[in-house]
């Protein structure tokens, strides 16, 4: 429970468990539109000490514009305790940037790139092209569009970066105004026992799909990036890194404008912490916890989406925008209020247990490295810096001799040579701890 005014919010629960008895209640529904974070989080431990369902009403605005109607109750969902405000978007901005814009999204039946397509095909672009070789969720991202946006100018590819004669061929055709690269591995744990995958897709599908649009002539290149690339311990954020450095170098002088976003963790994104802790609550658990200390940024997909497209507007070349991501969330309390939203006491009817830090991860993440200067955008929530690229002739070898060392197959001399243009690259480590619920 926590420990703000926890005596006072007992007292209350105890309460309510006597009037639903009294009168026979069935479910608790909050409904304080002006709640804080931490209030809706005080009233979810009062409704789970009575044993009730409870659900949250919807916020008058989506009632009033329609976008939830009177009767629609929902789940009190992580989001609901993390306390961010809004989004502030300038929307005339971002409809003068897409309206009738030529477009090209890799990755894009992601998380990130799915709700890409979501939000641009709102801005009426002349054309959106969906590039992605997972077959499966491409068909399902395009059935959802189809029932949703019947009219959207949409071309679905089932296509992999990495292939450079393809990619070339499909931006010619398209001759895109934006690429939006979001096409990457991206678990941690997984990269470290699959280096060559991560290397070939990340930075090799970077080259590839920068190079192509290049070629077609596209305005402006839109990395998807995260925080996992300042100071990596991982090799997943290690390839990160180097795909914002060469982002960062292919589109200073070659007329294409270069913008890399950077961002921490997207609350119920594809592999992350969430979903995971969803599936262990509702198999009976026990949840995992890898470190009792371990904090993360979080954000929901839609306000990082669209603080991406923001960013965009933005972009005047070879630059790192940062989305404010507040203040980093402990891993293990955000585990303990999804076993609470769930109406069950965490350490009572779902254990905790602590697995110790898997390979790559480190306890916490930064956003910005030292000596990157950090610049003022006209948004509140993007911040700006200038990275120094390397020199583009090391970087034209580099690339080279990492093509040799993938046919070669060493995973030694592989992660010698990311050190080359990595050289904050720190390597994995593990740990084991005992459990501090």
């Amino acid at each position: 429970m926590r420990n703000c005014h926890v005596s006072a919010w007992v007292q209350r629960a105890l309460h309510w468990r006597l009037e639903s008895y009294r009168y026979a209640l069935e479910r608790f529904v909050i409904a304080i539109p002006s709640a804080t974070a931490d209030q809706i989080g005080r009233v979810v431990d009062a409704c789970v000490a009575t044993r009730l369902p409870f659900r949250i009403a919807p916020d008058p605005e989506d009632l009033l514009s329609g976008r939830s109607g009177p009767s629609t109750l929902r789940e009190v969902q992580p989001s609901d305790l993390l306390g961010r405000a809004q989004a502030d978007l300038h929307v005339d901005e971002l409809r003068a940037e897409f309206e009738g814009a030529r477009i090209v999204i890799t990755g894009a039946a992601g998380s990130i790139g799915s709700e890409l397509v979501r939000q641009l095909v709102k801005l009426e672009p002349a054309i959106i092209y969906l590039i992605d070789r997972n077959e499966n969720e491409l068909f399902f991202l395009c059935e959802e569009l189809g029932r949703r946006a019947p009219n959207a100018p949409l071309v679905d590819v089932i296509q992999d970066v990495r292939d450079q004669r393809r990619m070339t061929r499909i931006m010619k055709e398209v001759q895109p105004t934006h690429v939006f690269h979001a096409a990457a591995f991206k678990h941690v744990p997984l990269m470290e026992f699959h280096l060559a995958e991560a290397v070939e897709n990340n930075i090799l599908g970077t080259s590839t799909t920068l190079e192509a649009a290049h070629a077609a002539h596209a305005g402006k290149f839109v990395l998807i990036s995260t925080d996992k690339a300042v100071r990596p311990s991982s090799i997943m954020g290690a390839t990160k890194r180097f795909a914002e450095l060469l982002v960062a170098e292919t589109t200073r002088d070659n007329g294409m404008k270069g913008v890399i976003v950077r961002f921490g963790n997207v609350l119920g994104s594809n592999g992350s912490v969430v979903p995971l802790f969803q599936r262990q609550i509702a198999e009976g658990g026990p949840v995992t916890v890898t470190h009792p200390e371990m904090r993360r940024y979080f954000m929901s997909i839609s306000e990082a989406v669209q603080l991406v497209l923001q960013a965009s507007t933005m972009g005047e070349g070879s630059e790192v925008f940062v989305l404010d991501m507040g203040e980093p969330i402990r891993i293990m309390e955000l585990a303990c209020n999804m076993v609470r939203l769930a109406g069950l006491v965490p350490g009572e009817d779902i254990d905790i247990r602590i697995t110790g830090l898997r390979p790559g991860e480190k306890l916490n993440e930064e956003l910005h490295l030292d000596g990157e200067n950090i610049l003022p955008t006209p948004h509140e929530k993007i911040t700006r810096f200038r990275t120094q690229p390397p020199n583009p002739r090391y970087l034209t070898w580099w690339l080279e001799h990492l093509r040799i060392l993938l046919m070669e197959g060493s995973s030694k001399a592989l992660k010698a040579h990311l050190l080359l243009l990595v050289p904050e690259y720190q390597g994995s480590h593990s740990a084991s701890v005992e459990q501090d619920c």
